[in-house]
This record gives C-alpha cells, structure tokens and sequence, in this order.
C-alpha cells in the first residue's frame, strides 16, 4: 500500500510518497547513468523483457530489493513518479510488467510529465502488466495507479489490466492511495471490498488534508510522518497502521508498512529529500540529487534478511526498538532529529555527508533506545505477529548486542 501527493504553488511543484510494501522488503536509493543502446537492444525487467530504445536518462529510485522497477523515483528532467497499488474487480494478471518497472522506464525514456504518461501507456497497452508483485508472498498481484509529475504539471493516471485513464491535477492538492480516484473509471472497474480493507480513502483525505497548507518539504515530511487521529500508531487486527500514512506491519489480513519516503521540491533545481529506511517518523530525511550519485557502502547487498552492513537494515533496529513504546522511544531523539533537518533544509549538504551524520545519530538513538529497556506496551496478539516478522528476517532480538552496529561514540573513538 502506500500514498502519493503533490502540492501545485506559483513556482513549481512539490511532490511526496510513502512506499509501503512487506516488513522485511529492504528498499534502497539507485543512481543509473544516462547510456545509449544499439537499435536492436532489449532491457530485462523484473518478469520479462522489452525492446531497449536507444538513450535512455540518468535517474535516481527506491528500488525495493529484489526487483528490476521503483516505488519511487526521479530523472534528470526533473520527472518524478510514485506508483500505487489498486485493485480491480476483474483480478490481476499472471504474466506481465510491474507497475514499478513501468515506472522506472518512464522516468528513463521520458523528458516531462506528459511524455512519462505516454511511455507507460504505450506499454502498457503492448505488454499488459501483472505477475509477482511481493517476493515473500509471489501469489500477490494488483494492478496500478501513478501520480506523476514535473516543475510544470502533475498528472494522475489510473489502469486497470491494459485499460487507462488519465485526469490532469488542477487544484492545489491531490494525493492517490490505493483505490481509484477518477470517478468513471472507478465506477467500471473498482473492488469495493480490497479498497476498504486497504483504507484509502482515509489514507488519501487525510493526506490531502495535511498538505493543503504546505509551503516546502518540512510540512510534506510531516504528512508522512502522520498516525492519523493519535499521536502514535494505532493497530487493528485486520490490517495493523494502514489507517494513517505513516503505516506500520501487524495485521492478519495485510501486514504491510512504510520501507521508503521520499520529498522532492522541484520549485527550482530539483532536490529531493529521502529517508533510505523504514518508517519516515524515525527516520531521517537526507538532501539527494540525480546529478550527484552517492550509493552507499554495503547496500548493493540488501535483501529481505538482516544485516548490519545494510544502511535500511540499520534502520531497523531503531524503528523496531521504538515500537514497543512508541511516545516514550521516539520522545528521546525526535527533537533533535527535527532540529538537524530544519538546518539542512536551509543548507542542504552534499548527500554523503548528511547519510553519515545520520548514520552516526541513529547508531547513537539505537543504543540510547535500546539501553532504556522500555517495556513493551504492545498488545499480545501484536507482539506475536511482530515477532514473526522479525525472526523471518533473522533480526536479533531487542536487547541484544549486535555484530557490525557500532555506536557514533565507538566510531568517532576509533577515528581519533
């Protein structure tokens, strides 16, 4: 599941996604190069192959670890894109491409918003979409929607199997989730029982809403931050924290959270803002840009496995520390957090250093979250899924030390 917005004001687009996706689905920042093609070329996605064209731009995704497409991603055009889950009464193709790999060829072959539609369009209709859309539950398919956008314009478009529509943003705000949105094509083609189960109307409004006063990227870093009504997550049994956008895993029926955020302010040169981890409200929004690749030491390893070596994986030991007393865990490190972010929204620093002094904070938040032995507040039933979920990924348990995540006082230690 997730959610998409943008933000229209006098001088360009703001855009925001969350990509919520399975627990343990490590999701990582790629750069790729602009390249030319021989004429007969093809490009291998993630279940199948199609005709190469001949240049194709550099961009910069969150590609979710075993997979060839992107939640989420821009180019150097100043394209970007978000995809969503939608669910369509006729069901979902066996065979076909993914939504996230028709997303990262627009943002390869297209130079605006109009053309980027064109690009996913076209294909769609040759290639239909379909096939795997999990690696750790291959049985789950759906088909997709894309709000997709550059300094100029934001266009929605919403597909059910090969058939599409479109509709232009006009007003200041609009935000997709995981149900259809432009009214006739959801009449013909919505399943009314999927979409509810997924929340999105309330997921959509409430993210519209939360962003209708937004002027830059510290109010969109807010609205995905959000838990809703609370301050804190709130579970339900069915579907765990997929009323709000900030989502978190612990439902029977959908289990799913937030792997990946990302804000890109495309008022002028485009710059993004990007977490690279889990859980946009423990995380860190660090200054990203398609010109400059910065790929992380150790995340060419990533995988839906623990390891310390892993800048997302990292990440989890503080996002699943906190969750065991949300308020009292976040109320350690967020102030501080929100005072680093506020200076380097002022003066965005080169995305190296911000990934390192994140990395050096929230080795020092973990230990310090870790160290406090909160109590687990979590209801029983919640624990029990939770727990599940991390011995999957092999995580060692809270209260243990862990091989490879050293503190920021170690390291800085070491160097001197």
């Amino acid at each position: 599941m997730c959610d998409t917005l943008v933000v229209r004001t006098d001088d360009g687009i703001l855009f925001a996604k969350n990509s919520d996706r399975d627990p343990n689905e490590s999701q990582v920042i790629r750069w790729y190069d602009a390249a030319d093609h021989p004429a007969d070329a093809e490009v291998a996605c993630t279940h199948g192959k199609v005709p190469q064209v001949r240049h194709t731009h550099a961009i910069m995704i969150a590609q979710p670890w075993w997979m060839w497409g992107a939640e989420m991603g821009a180019n150097s055009h100043g394209v970007v894109i978000g995809n969503q889950a939608v669910f369509n009464r006729a069901g979902h193709a066996k065979h076909g491409l993914l939504g996230m790999d028709l997303l990262r060829l627009a943002l390869e072959r297209a130079d605006s918003a109009r053309a980027a539609v064109a690009v996913i369009v076209e294909l769609l209709e040759a290639h239909g979409q379909g096939g795997a859309h999990s690696h750790d539950h291959p049985g789950f398919r759906y088909d997709n929607s894309f709000l997709v956008a550059d300094r100029d314009e934001a266009i929605v478009l919403e597909t059910a199997r090969r058939e599409w529509a479109t509709e232009p943003v006009t007003g200041r705000v609009r935000s997709i989730s995981n149900g259809y949105t432009i009214p006739a094509f959801a009449r013909a083609h919505a399943d009314p029982v999927r979409s509810r189960v997924a929340e999105c109307e309330r997921r959509r409004c409430r993210s519209e809403s939360g962003a209708r006063t937004a002027q830059g990227p510290a109010e969109l870093f807010r609205v995905l931050r959000d838990h809703g009504d609370h301050a804190i997550p709130t579970f339900r049994r069915l579907n765990g924290a997929l009323a709000a956008p900030c989502a978190h895993a612990g439902g029977v029926a959908t289990s799913t959270q937030t792997v990946g955020s990302w804000v890109a302010d495309l008022r002028a040169a485009p710059l993004h803002w990007v977490t690279a981890t889990a859980a946009p409200c423990t995380s860190i929004f660090k200054p990203a840009r398609v010109a400059a690749p910065s790929p992380l030491a150790g995340d060419d390893r990533a995988t839906n496995r623990f390891d310390p070596a892993v800048t997302w994986w990292r990440h989890e030991l503080l996002h699943r520390s906190v969750m065991r007393d949300h308020a009292a865990a976040t109320a350690r490190f967020v102030a501080e957090r929100d005072r680093l972010e506020a200076a380097w929204l002022g003066d965005p620093p080169a995305t190296p250093d911000a990934c390192a002094i994140a990395d050096e904070r929230e080795a020092a938040w973990t230990e310090d979250v870790r160290r406090a032995a909160l109590r687990d507040i979590r209801p029983g039933w919640l624990r029990s899924i939770t727990a599940r979920i991390d011995a999957a990924a092999g995580l060692p348990p809270g209260d243990a030390p862990v091989r490879g995540h050293r503190s920021a006082t170690t390291r800085a230690e070491q160097a001197a």
